[in-house]
């Protein structure tokens, strides 16, 4: 048990899910997991452990950005043991080929700021993907048919944002969507020798303002994360 995370030893298995929304936690544990339990819900941050195919998977709630993601992270590495940890979420789409509901596999993640910005001081960290991950997540789409996109997010540490001249930049560079949370759990993955992994989906889109419904969105969130699985146990 944490400060944050109610488990006792051995809730947490050494793969887990995060989504940003607890109670997309509960929706995929009850969907994707066989036997679910819950094994947290202090300060309403669900978290649940069951099985996929035989082996043990944790489907644990992140909240909303970046810091609030390091929190839940660096407990389920540091105190927990967890080894994998893989963000499933939705993302805006940037270039004009990405569409709603494809799914985006991150690459890299770049950040104005991010929590472990003041231990790198100076340095420009270029937080990445585990290779091995990637590389499952990217077979797996391709044998479910799933349109998907390899590359760069941005990774916001707000919201409301207000820099248009920022997003243009970005998307003349190649950025393919942007959420709020990869860069810190990239990082602190690394920080721990640990394995990461976000497979997102595009839920709405900067440059034309398309947005899907939340019908569609829990209808196109099913292929996410299966990939996520399937890249966790190839």
């Amino acid at each position: 048990m944490t400060i944050h995370i109610g488990a006792a030893p051995g809730d947490i298995a050494e793969t887990v899910l995060m989504p940003g929304d607890p109670m997309r936690a509960k929706w995929a544990a009850e969907r994707f997991l066989d036997a679910p339990r819950q094994i947290n819900a202090v300060r309403g941050m669900l978290g649940f452990t069951g099985t996929w195919r035989g082996h043990a998977v944790t489907i644990h709630g992140s909240g909303m950005g970046m810091a609030s993601l390091s929190i839940y992270a660096n407990e389920l590495l540091r105190d927990f043991g967890a080894k994998t940890l893989i963000r499933i979420g939705s993302a805006g789409g940037m270039q004009g080929h990405v569409g709603l509901r494809d799914v985006i596999l991150a690459m890299t993640a770049s950040s104005v700021a991010t929590p472990s910005s003041t231990i790198f001081r100076e340095l420009n960290y270029a937080p990445c993907a585990d290779w091995g991950l990637l590389r499952a997540a990217v077979a797996a789409a391709e044998a479910r048919g799933v349109p998907h996109h390899v590359g760069g997010i941005y990774s916001s540490d707000t919201f409301y944002d207000e820099r248009p001249d920022l997003n243009e930049q970005m998307t003349r560079h190649g950025i393919l969507a942007v959420e709020m949370e990869t860069a810190e759990m990239y990082t602190l993955a690394a920080r721990h020798g640990a394995r990461a992994l976000s497979v997102l989906t595009v839920s709405d889109h900067l440059s034309t303002g398309e947005a899907l419904s939340s019908e569609d969105r829990e209808a196109s969130f099913a292929d996410m994360v299966e990939i996520a699985l399937e890249a966790s146990f190839p």
